[in-house]
């Protein structure tokens, strides 16, 4: 049985991954702009359990880019989770997605976009949130939302299987996992 300190290893149920998906970790939201590069970019997102929806302002050159290249990546990640409040435990947590962003809003004041930001500001900015949100409500902002057609979740300290490279050099995926004998 592997250690605790490696946590569960392996892909995480869809259960699961929506309870890592509510917590506070930021997005990485990545685009390819005109020069053919990416940009990349940390962002609040709302997972919905079926797509993953942004709240970009006016003037964010990723909005810009997203409009005229939808195809996106994003990953949502961090080291470990320890939350006993709300009972989430995620060793080195992972979830990353390719789709396509669709604009359901252009820039605007007081659209669809409001409650989703309200909802992302309470869940990253706990009581501050409203004030928050007030502060800047009369700013104009997209709404993207990206259904993922790639989407893939890991967590643990260790490796998929798949990339263990057996050699002569190296000792076994089962004893660089902990996953024989007893850990006691």
């Amino acid at each position: 049985m592997a250690d605790d300190w490696r946590g569960k290893i392996g892909a995480m149920d869809p259960d699961r991954r929506d309870f890592y998906l509510e917590g506070s970790a930021l997005a990485r939201l990545s685009a390819i702009n005109e020069d053919g590069f990416p940009h990349l970019v940390p962002a609040w997102y709302h997972w919905d359990g079926t797509a993953f929806w942004f709240v970009l302002r006016d003037r964010a050159e990723i909005a810009a880019i997203l409009a005229q290249n939808p195809h996106c990546g994003l990953v949502v990640d961090e080291g470990s989770v320890k939350d006993e409040a709300n009972n989430r435990f995620f060793e080195m947590p992972k979830v990353w997605a390719q789709g396509l962003a669709e604009v359901i809003e252009e820039p605007n004041i007081g659209g669809k976009w409001v409650d989703i930001a309200s909802k992302m500001a309470v869940r990253y900015l706990g009581p501050n949130g409203p004030e928050y949100i007030q502060a800047s409500i009369n700013q104009p902002r997209w709404l993207f939302r990206v259904e993922p057609t790639v989407l893939k979740t890991w967590e643990g300290t260790g490796w998929a299987k798949k990339y263990w490279v057996k050699n002569e050099k190296t000792i076994s995926y089962e004893e660089a996992h902990g996953l024989t004998g007893s850990s006691d």
